[in-house]
């Protein structure tokens, strides 16, 4: 049996999670973005609940393509704030539409989101060796230097803590324990 993350042993779809996403380096600009809009979206609640809506939410929310997020109005806002499968909140949603905005407008400027969004962590993985998942941190200064960034772009429900979450999420940081078998693996 293996050892994993304290974190990731309440469900079967975190560990799953865990074993397969979780700290594993993004690099595709659509996924970094689908993540960041659900880490803003987790804000106040629990992961599991995101993981557990997340294929809902790519169906509705047109597989994270920005391009057409950007382009919601009000009727497709009220289909979503009436949509159970995901989370009802007018704020996170209204910020999922800017959001895409912003994203676009970086792409278009940078060429690429992905480089840019790397460049917080000196284009690749922070490597951390935790012995334990209480030694982990909620934000660090590159957190908190990506939130500032985001929101100067224009971005919203990017906080310190939701970026090092999403940080963790996408690969650029390995805070899996060092007793955790995924832990060397990246």
């Amino acid at each position: 049996m293996c050892k994993r993350c304290q974190w990731s042993q309440g469900s079967e779809i975190e560990q799953k999670y865990h074993d397969e996403e979780w700290g594993v380096p993004v690099w595709e600009d659509r996924l970094l973005f689908e993540f960041l809009i659900l880490e803003g979206a987790q804000a106040g609640l629990s992961w599991v609940t995101i993981l557990k809506k997340r294929e809902h939410y790519r169906e509705v929310y047109d597989h994270f393509d920005a391009a057409k997020i950007a382009q919601y109005e009000n009727a497709k806002v009220a289909e979503l704030l009436s949509d159970a499968g995901i989370v009802r909140n007018r704020l996170k949603i209204a910020a999922s539409i800017g959001n895409a905005k912003v994203f676009l407008n970086i792409i278009e400027r940078e060429g690429a989101f992905a480089p840019w969004l790397w460049q917080f962590v000196g284009g690749k993985p922070i490597q951390n060796t935790w012995a334990g998942f209480e030694q982990v941190p909620v934000s660090t200064p590159e957190s908190d230097a990506m939130s500032k960034a985001l929101k100067k772009e224009g971005f919203k429900f990017v906080g310190t803590t939701i970026c090092y979450a999403f940080m963790q999420a996408v690969g650029m940081v390995n805070d899996h324990t060092t007793d955790c078998y995924r832990h060397a693996m990246l």
